[in-house]
């Protein structure tokens, strides 16, 4: 090999090792450091969308509402035991996983799709899947298109920077089909293409097209969500690597609450629960003063904390979700495995 690319090859391999070494010493800072500080700070700084019906936004009154928000809602019950110690802070597409790795937020709940490369190379740690979604395509209620065959040659829009784009690309050329992509940057922008007519489609997670159509304009009647889906959209909650404290706390509050819905544990009846257990494997989750709890430093009763904030899983679906709901979306994958879901909690002993 010539000179000039030996010295060219070093060059690179000593800025590899560095960036090794740099992001080694980050995760080493980092450990236990996030749990500590949100106590410190007696807040959790907690980054959503502020824009999406029923998973963060704000109500006619500036109180937040939706999924997100009862989430974060729950963490800070359990860690600084009270629901309304929460920062929100909005955060877009583009910058959520910038904001999150420059410890602007503590946490990162916002539609985030839960995959190996975000997990691998990104510096991010996932803490429990809390909605299953898939890519969905939204279209006028009186557009020709009807079924998945009939998008092709259609221009369709997708958010950047999401798992969506590549989602589209592979699953047309998959099938010999054409399109034209028209990425935008915000709902905003989303809307004024739908709108305007700059796109004949728009395809998004189902959940977030079913919350975008109560906002566009003719409202939920005038769009039709398509029924298929073309991918799998596990959504999660996300921190950064490190801090293996503050990761079980989110990951297991998510599983607290899928947990309660499992044993019929609900936001008016969890008190009673605690004084009458059916037996002594409810009063142990609910109390949850054990070894666990010392060890993450959770004051006993944080279980019961959770519940009484916010209700248990299938309670917050309802409240966002469900039938008595603008939207109507049937839970599906989000029901609880026992009902034929996918949802279950690992065992709380």
């Amino acid at each position: 090999m010539p000179k000039g690319k030996i010295r060219h090859v070093q060059y690179w391999c000593i800025v590899l090792v560095c960036l090794v070494d740099l992001t080694v010493c980050s995760s080493q800072a980092l450990a236990g450091r996030v749990l500590d500080m949100v106590r410190a700070n007696k807040t959790i700084r907690v980054g959503v969308s502020g824009l999406l019906p029923v998973f963060s936004f704000k109500d006619e009154a500036g109180k937040w509402q939706g999924l997100d928000i009862d989430l974060a809602r729950a963490v800070a019950a359990a860690v600084l035991e009270d629901p309304g110690k929460v920062t929100f802070i909005e955060v877009t597409v583009a910058n959520r996983f910038p904001v999150l790795l420059a410890d602007k937020v503590d946490l990162l709940l916002r539609n985030t799709t839960y995959t190996f490369n975000r997990e691998a190379a990104m510096g991010l740690r996932f803490a429990g899947v809390y909605f299953f979604d898939g890519q969905a395509f939204m279209v006028p209620v009186d557009s020709p298109i009807r079924t998945l065959a009939d998008l092709s040659g259609t221009t369709i829009a997708y958010a950047k920077r999401t798992t969506h784009e590549q989602n589209l690309a592979d699953f047309f050329q998959a099938r010999g089909w054409s399109f034209t992509g028209l990425p935008i940057e915000t709902l905003s922008e989303l809307w004024e293409a739908l709108h305007s007519g700059r796109c004949q489609v728009v395809t998004a997670d189902r959940g977030e097209l079913a919350g975008i159509r109560l906002q566009a304009t003719g409202g939920p009647r005038a769009w039709r969500i398509l029924p298929e889906v073309i991918s799998e959209e596990p959504l999660a909650a996300v921190v950064r690597a490190g801090d293996d404290d503050w990761l079980l706390i989110v990951k297991w509050v998510i599983y607290a609450l899928i947990e309660a819905e499992e044993r019929g544990i609900t936001q008016a009846n969890v008190r009673d629960m605690l004084a009458n257990p059916p037996d002594s494997s409810y009063r142990r989750f609910l109390a949850s003063e054990g070894l666990a709890e010392k060890t993450l430093t959770l004051k006993p009763g944080w279980v019961l904390r959770v519940i009484e904030a916010v209700g248990n899983y299938g309670e917050i679906y309802d409240r966002h979700f469900g039938p008595n709901t603008p939207l109507q979306l049937e839970r599906g994958r989000n029901r609880m495995a026992k009902n034929g879901g996918l949802l279950y909690s690992p065992p709380f002993r």
